[in-house]
């Protein structure tokens, strides 16, 4: 029997058969159990923000390991304490921190914080194709129909007004509504980013009609487009702010930070995970916090970022219709629905990259990312390109 067998006799039909079993990685190489190298250009989804096997994250990690690696939440730990601080110090506003898991459970922690301030009988607004989770609650707040709706009804009142459109947002949000919820960029959509002053606009609907504001950075967060958090671009005030993927570095975390009143929703015993802010996560969090801030990873993000923006830009190709984005989170455009035979193309070339949508490419690659390995993606897109179809 081949892998793809075992594979295909262990696990539940949810996911597709991945192209490839993976070994190890290095920065920002990855290495399948065939000993084939590909250079990483999503980083699991712009979790690995620091690349693979980075120093400090293996170190942070062994060190915890060594001391004690879970207590129950009935109790704490130094770095769990540490990790909450210097989230709410990032954010730059008075802020109380829950620590759980992942993005779903963050966005879950969220959806609960609203219900419990605003009550059962207001409506939630969120946008079209917008993404924030899996699990019931956060499900039914995702705005990608073809995943939202086999899973139907969810027993709360939720309206999808289309992304980036502040009018249909100001309509749509009233007295009755008890919170919003956004993506600073759209993610999953293709990284889609709003028109400037969107976000500020969301901003003064909500404090019109009372409603709490969600941001979900769970892709955008921890540098990855050159500020700690993307809606920090715009200078918004979020009530509720939610975090993962990239804040762990690899290890497993999310987290909800509760800004001025809204630290203050929850009460004893309202809310609660047995393994959230455990000392390992919190331990790799920090490690990650601490390198992005001491290396100087969010102006370099910016940085190559430009590079590999602006050298998709100059390519002349007719499958490519352009580059969308900030930082190191870009969508590479297709002018036709072939991103599944980019990415096959891709991987053919060493290079691992996301098919996102039909018609576009997700680059999220780790924040330590070099020019040459940039330039190594650019010189090969057009090639990578002619492949599809061939």
């Amino acid at each position: 029997m081949t892998w793809q067998d075992d594979f295909k006799a262990a696990f539940m039909p949810n996911r597709p058969l991945p192209p490839l079993v993976l070994e190890r990685g290095e920065g920002r190489t990855v290495w399948d159990v065939e000993g084939n190298a590909y250079l990483d250009m999503f980083a699991g989804i712009a979790v690995s923000s620091l690349g693979h096997n980075h120093p400090a994250l293996v170190a942070a990690v062994t060190a915890q390991i060594g001391k004690i690696a879970h207590v129950s939440p009935l109790l704490t730990t130094e770095p769990e304490i540490r990790l909450a601080g210097k989230l709410v110090e990032l954010l730059g506003l008075p802020g109380k921190v829950y620590f759980g898991n992942s993005g779903t459970e963050a966005n879950e922690a969220a959806f609960k914080m609203v219900r419990k301030h605003a009550g059962p009988d207001k409506y939630l607004v969120a946008t079209e194709n917008g993404f924030h989770g899996r699990t019931m609650g956060a499900l039914s707040l995702t705005g990608k129909k073809a995943i939202r709706e086999p899973f139907a009804p969810y027993g709360v009142d939720v309206r999808f007004v289309p992304y980036s459109d502040a009018d249909a947002l100001k309509a749509a949000v009233t007295d009755e509504c008890a919170a919003v919820f956004l993506e600073p960029t759209q993610g999953e959509a293709g990284v889609v980013p709003p028109p400037d002053g969107y976000l500020t606009a969301a901003r003064a609907i909500c404090d019109e009609t009372g409603a709490l504001l969600v941001l979900d950075e769970i892709q955008s967060g921890v540098g990855r487009t050159g500020r700690w958090f993307a809606h920090q671009h715009e200078g918004v005030r979020p009530d509720i702010l939610t975090l993962a993927k990239g804040l762990g570095g690899g290890v497993p975390i999310g987290a909800v930070v509760g800004v001025g009143a809204a630290g203050d929703i929850f009460a004893l015993g309202d809310h609660g995970c047995t393994f959230g802010g455990n000392p390992l996560s919190a331990s790799a969090a920090l490690a990650v916090l601490e390198t992005v801030e001491r290396d100087g990873l969010m102006d370099h993000a910016v940085k190559i970022g430009a590079r590999l923006s602006d050298g998709i830009s100059a390519l002349r190709h007719p499958l490519l219709a352009g580059v969308r984005g900030r930082g190191l989170w870009l969508g590479v455009l297709l002018t036709a629905p072939v991103a599944a035979d980019v990415r096959d193309s891709a991987q053919e070339a060493g290079f691992l990259v996301n098919n996102v949508q039909p018609d576009a490419v997700r680059l999220a690659p780790a924040l330590t990312m070099t020019e040459d390995e940039a330039d190594s993606f650019v010189a090969a897109l057009p090639a990578i390109l002619d492949g599809v179809g061939s």
